[in-house]
């Protein structure tokens, strides 16, 4: 069966231009509000939303994304609304892919068979979790697979070609390269660097490759899309979001829908120029 993944992907490389992959942590700063940025997010230009499963230790992640999983957690938000959530927007909307992203805590605590099947049924298309090495692939990665979800693997700077076959192989959905080495929103990607690490991965996988960590502007997003199948931007939304908390649900799906936007933009442009 294809999945909303692999036919967004499809589409997109027909249309000759990159993804922009948007991320939001659920629950922040509440259910309701994740709820109206997640239908505005399409509209404004994203073509895959990665969805954030709130967890209390999460190593990967920089400040403004370990604060915005506090704020989901402060708020009550669990795995099990994370998931209705999906559900709801999937009322609305059945083209646009999701991708859970987090640590296989929750996962664990849930119960990996029940998620599977809740996940499946909720609409989400695939996962992404950063603490589950290819060696533990019986853990998770199988059972998502096997239960029709596509299982993202992270390649990194430090992938070198003997790890890297082993990245891949259960690996679909797409490659998400992750452009430094550190925690997220830390630094800004090097263009020429993700160029040629990005070939090195196409060279094994026929899998798009999407580049994220420490993309923030519409040209940071250019200069990515130059090289890569996507572009995955996520602390800057985040941040979007913090800054606009104040003045309720309609100013945060403002700022950060704008901010989408404009990135999009940035893309479109890309687009105009190859063409």
């Amino acid at each position: 069966m294809t999945t909303r993944i692999e036919t967004r992907f499809a589409d997109l490389k027909a249309e000759g231009r990159p993804a922009l992959v948007t991320f939001i942590m659920a629950g922040d700063p509440d259910g309701a509000t994740t709820l109206e940025v997640l239908k505005g997010l399409p509209g404004a230009g994203a073509d895959l939303i990665e969805l954030g499963m709130p967890f209390s230790d999460p190593m990967a992640d920089g400040p403004a994304i370990q604060r915005a999983g506090l704020r989901a957690l402060n708020a009550g938000e669990t795995l099990g609304g994370t998931l209705e959530t999906v559900r709801r927007f999937r009322e609305i909307d059945d083209r646009t892919p999701i991708i859970l992203m987090g640590y296989f805590n929750p996962v664990y605590i849930y119960g990996v068979d029940r998620f599977v099947a809740d996940a499946k049924a909720a609409g989400v298309d695939g996962l992404i979790v950063v603490d589950l090495p290819p060696e533990m692939d019986d853990e998770l990665c199988l059972p998502a697979v096997e239960g029709g979800l596509n299982f993202v693997r992270l390649a990194t700077p430090t992938t070198d070609e003997k790890r890297l076959p082993a990245v891949l192989k259960n690996t679909s959905g797409f490659v998400y390269y992750v452009s430094i080495n550190g925690i997220t929103g830390s630094a800004a990607p090097d263009a020429s660097a993700v160029s040629a690490a990005v070939q090195r991965i196409k060279g094994q996988t026929s899998l798009p490759v999407c580049v994220g960590f420490g993309v923030r502007t519409a040209e940071q997003a250019r200069a990515i899309g130059r090289h890569a199948d996507g572009v995955v931007v996520g602390s800057a939304l985040v941040a979007a979001m913090e800054g606009a908390a104040e003045g309720g649900t309609q100013a945060v799906v403002d700022a950060v829908c704008g901010l989408v936007r404009e990135l999009a933009g940035g893309l479109a442009d890309l687009k105009l120029a190859a063409a």
